[in-house]
């Protein structure tokens, strides 16, 4: 997992490398909009955050670049401009996320992660997803089991397979609102947990105690556990 910083604030540059450092990433801190395309076109990258302030070309205007030569990494852009305009013309120039300076280096943290679960989900393109003793069929959402089957219905099988991706890991609530539910008007974080409650009183219908397959754990969220 490498992320690439392109950041031209060498104090703010630091601060996320040695934040990103920590939480297990590989990290390369670039710190102008030349540097950031050579680099960005070398090789794969699981994030780019972005400043849009950078000697040379401006963040948009790489942003703009990175897109156009193929770039799909989640991009998520930095800037002490807050206006709707200038979010927008981020957002616009192909930019997943825009985070407004000052800000804490968690949410930044939280939002290079749902990025990474919405990539995850919708780059799949795999019609079965094999976990443990599942078989899921994504396209006529149906798990199959040695004991038996259950239909799911879309959002059902959407939260199972963002689970079973990321088997053996826990996900947080929020990460899972925010990868399945975000931009869905008037759902809350408690329907995370209405959700979880429908996915384990199915699966216990494909198979005897499949209701475990999907475990609380405490202080972190929820894991899909294929053991």
């Amino acid at each position: 997992m490498t992320i690439l910083i392109v950041e031209d604030d060498a104090d703010i540059g630091s601060v996320l490398r040695r934040g990103f450092a920590a939480e297990s990433y590989d990290v390369e801190l670039v710190g102008d909009g030349e540097a950031a395309l050579a680099v960005a076109t070398s090789k794969p990258f699981c994030a780019i955050i972005l400043d849009v302030m950078l000697p040379g070309r401006s963040g948009v205007e790489v942003c703009k670049a990175l897109r156009a030569a193929g770039q799909s990494a989640p991009i998520i852009m930095l800037s002490a401009r807050s206006s709707v305009s200038e979010r927008t013309e981020g957002l616009l120039a192909g930019a997943d996320d825009y985070l407004v300076k000052p800000f804490d280096f968690e949410e930044l943290l939280a939002r290079v992660r749902v990025q990474e679960l919405r990539r995850d989900n919708d780059g799949a393109d795999q019609r079965h997803l094999i976990v443990g003793p599942l078989d899921v069929d994504l396209e006529t959402r149906v798990v199959t089991t040695s004991e038996g089957s259950a239909r799911l219905t879309e959002r059902e099988v959407d939260l199972l397979a963002l689970l079973m991706r990321h088997a053996g890991e826990p996900l947080a609530r929020a990460d899972i609102f925010a990868a399945l539910w975000a931009g869905h008007g008037g759902a809350s974080l408690n329907v995370v947990d209405v959700y979880i409650g429908y996915l384990r009183h199915k699966l216990g219908e494909a198979l005897p105690d499949g209701g475990r397959l999907i475990v609380t754990v405490r202080g972190r969220g929820f894991m899909f556990a294929a053991a």
